[in-house]
C-alpha cells in the first residue's frame, strides 16, 4: 500500500533524526515480542521507564530480545537519581554494561544535583554509553524560564549528551507542559532560536502533543515517551495518514 501515495520522506535507521523513543514501563519479554513484531520499522530506542528496570522480570531476557531486533536499550532517568542519592552510580553503569545496555539518561528532574555535577557526569558517562540529557522539573508546580532551558541544554550537548530531552513525563502535564496539557509554545520557539530542533527530543506522550510537533517540525521530529500501543499511530501522524495531520501534510495548495 505505502507505493500507493506520495508521502512525506522519513528518515532511515539508524536515525540521527525522525526519532521515536518507546517507552518500556514494565513489558514482559512476551510483550516485548509482539510489539516490536509488529512496530520494530519505527522505534529506534526504548526507554526502561523510571526503576522499572529495578524490579521487572525477565529483565536480561528483555534487554538482549530489543538487542536481537537492533533497538538500543536506555535506563531511565529516575534510576540514575537515585543511584546519585545513594552513591552507586559507577556500580549502576556497570550492571549496565553487563546487561548490553547501550544508553543511559542522565536527569536532575526530581532531585537537586548542582548543573556542573549533572554536566561532570554526562561527560564521565559518555566515555562509554551514549549519553540523553534530561532537562526539567517533573513537579507541574515548577517553572523554569526559558532561557535557563536554553542554556543547560547548550551546556549538557557540549558535555557529550547525543540528544537533550525536554521533559514532559509520561502524563504530558509538566515541562514543556502546563497542567492543562498544553504546550509551552514560547519556550519551544526559545528553545529552536540556538539550538537545532535535531538535538532535541521532544517527550510527547499524547496524540494532540505529538500532532503538534509534526505540524511544527516536520515528519523527522524526534519524539519521546511513546507507548507501544501507539508506536504505530505516532508514525501515521507523522506521515499524514492520520486525521490529525492529513490536512497538514496532503492538503490541496491554494
Amino acid at each position: 500500500m505505502r507505493d500507493l501515495f506520495n508521502l512525506p520522506k522519513r528518515s532511515v535507521k539508524p536515525r540521527n533524526a525522525g526519532i521515536t523513543m518507546m517507552l518500556d514501563s514494565g513489558l514482559s519479554p512476551q510483550q516485548v515480542e509482539n510489539t516490536l513484531d509488529g512496530s520494530v520499522d519505527y522505534i529506534d530506542y526504548v526507554k526502561l521507564g523510571w526503576g522499572t528496570s529495578v524490579i521487572t522480570p525477565g529483565l536480561k531476557e528483555k534487554v538482549a530480545l530489543y538487542t536481537r531486533w537492533g533497538i538500543p536499550v536506555c535506563l531511565g532517568g529516575t534510576l540514575f537519581e537515585l543511584a546519585v542519592l545513594q552513591n552507586k552510580v559507577a556500580e549502576l553503569l556497570d550492571r549496565a554494561e553487563v546487561l548490553g545496555i547501550k544508553m543511559i539518561e542522565v536527569s536532575d528532574g526530581s532531585i537537586d544535583i548542582e548543573h556542573q555535577e549533572k554536566l561532570d557526569a554526562i561527560s564521565s558517562i559518555a566515555e562509554r554509553f551514549i549519553v540523553l540529557s534530561e532537562f526539567g522539573s517533573k513537579d507541574d508546580l515548577t517553572v523554569v524560564a526559558p532561557r535557563l532551558w536554553v542554556k543547560a541544554m547548550k551546556e549538557e550537548l557540549e558535555a557529550g549528551a547525543w540528544k537533550v530531552i525536554a521533559e514532559g513525563r509520561e502524563s504530558g502535564t509538566v515541562g514543556l507542559y502546563r497542567q492543562s496539557k498544553e504546550i509551552r509554545t514560547g519556550l519551544v520557539d526559545e528553545l529552536t532560536l540556538d539550538i537545532s530542533p535535531d538535538d532535541i527530543l521532544w517527550e510527547a506522550p499524547l496524540k494532540d502533543q505529538q500532532a503538534w510537533f509534526v505540524e511544527k517540525f516536520g515528519a523527522n521530529v524526534n519524539l519521546g515517551n511513546i507507548s507501544p500501543e501507539t508506536v504505530i499511530g505516532v508514525e501515521t501522524l507523522r506521515l499524514g495518514l492520520r486525521s490529525d495531520t492529513i490536512s497538514h501534510f496532503h492538503g490541496v495548495e491554494s
